[in-house]
């Protein structure tokens, strides 16, 4: 009797943990799955402004670098007219900037940092000094914006106000600067920033007792964990700097980081119950048009951290989702819909790009 409670024990605790990281599935949507999926993204597209959908405009340089990743990925070229036309355009000064901006800088040091990632992925894709020019003239702006006076560093969001030192820019500064230092043979200077964010953002206690990333800190002097929603996106940035920081360094210490917080996440029951990646606000309409493109961030920074270890030890849980939003969060047309648990919902860039980078992480 005892011998069969211990089997019993063990069979419950393996249950539990193959129900949440999940066991490979039998048929993982592959290269046409994901092709047609980016076939409907463009659908949204609008070549006279060269960008998508009129959802927020950050969410348009996550398309680019969709783009310019599923390209990678398949040796494909079939998307470069629609890289370059997005770049040609939207470099252009922003009306809506008072300052006019030009070459992607804008009023929040977030929104800059998606664009100057989607510029070195073009770059990596290509090999066009010009991406890698106005890549690096982004990451010369955002730190800028490097606060030198209130909590020690740290870039602030709202340029206009100079407020708010929030998680999201600070880490897409962080994996800028450690991608363009893995770009550029034999530099420096990119690696000594990316080492200095990510010393600040330890420090900061924006990562709380639990190795998920809160939203950003107090807006006062305290400077301290804010305590706001752990979004899925900054979860996934983050992973994703610590991973190019580690390939730049080959410090392992990084990568626990980074599986701290990968682990956190996909074994949460707020953020993947079942098993399925899920933003904290659940459901539209309580989601807005920005957090519907978050989960595609998380399972692109995912894909990468479990490119580098070894044992690949996210890839059956990226698989189950992938497979989970094909089978029930897709339409007839190749559209999918916010909750990767289904039922389709609605069209957007932010539920389409967050279903491309999926499938892309999945392939």
């Amino acid at each position: 009797m005892g011998s069969t409670r211990l089997q019993l024990a063990v069979y419950c605790v393996w249950a539990s943990i193959t129900a949440v990281a999940g066991e490979a599935p039998s048929s993982v949507p592959g290269v046409n799955a994901t092709h047609a999926a980016v076939d409907a993204m463009m659908a949204l597209y609008n070549e006279t402004t060269g960008i998508w959908d009129n959802d927020p405009w950050w969410e348009s340089g996550v398309a680019l670098r969709a783009v310019a990743d599923y390209m990678l990925k398949t040796g494909s070229d079939e998307y470069l007219p629609v890289a370059y036309n997005t770049f040609n355009i939207q470099r252009a000064p922003l009306e809506w900037w008072p300052e006019g901006g030009g070459d992607f800088r804008a009023d929040s040091t977030d929104d800059t940092g998606w664009w100057a990632l989607a510029l070195t992925t073009l770059y990596e894709l290509t090999r066009d000094v010009e991406f890698l020019d106005v890549a690096k003239e982004d990451e010369a702006y955002m730190f800028q914006y490097w606060n030198k006076t209130t909590c020690g560093g740290g870039l602030i969001w709202n340029i206009p106000n100079g407020t708010y030192h929030n998680a999201i820019s600070n880490e897409l500064y962080l994996e800028l600067t450690a991608t363009l230092h893995n770009l550029i043979p034999g530099e420096e200077y990119y690696l000594n920033k990316s080492l200095l964010g990510w010393e600040w953002f330890k420090a900061s206690g924006m990562i709380n007792s639990e190795n998920l990333v809160n939203d950003g800190l107090t807006d006062n002097t305290a400077c301290v964990n804010n305590n706001a929603t752990t979004w899925t996106y900054n979860q996934g940035v983050l992973i994703a700097g610590l991973t190019q920081l580690y390939k730049a360094t080959s410090n392992t210490s990084l990568l626990e980081t980074a599986q701290q917080i990968a682990d956190a996440t996909v074994y949460s029951a707020i953020l993947s119950p079942g098993g399925i990646l899920t933003e904290p606000c659940g459901t539209a309409p309580d989601c807005d048009p920005n957090t519907t493109a978050f989960k595609g961030a998380f399972m692109r920074g995912l894909a990468q951290l479990d490119a580098v270890i070894e044992e690949h030890p996210y890839k059956s849980y990226i698989q189950n989702n992938a497979l989970a939003a094909y089978t029930n969060a897709r339409n007839g047309s190749d559209f999918y819909g916010l909750r990767w648990q289904g039922p389709f919902d609605n069209a957007s860039i932010g539920r389409q790009e967050s279903a491309v980078n999926l499938l892309l992480a999945a392939l």
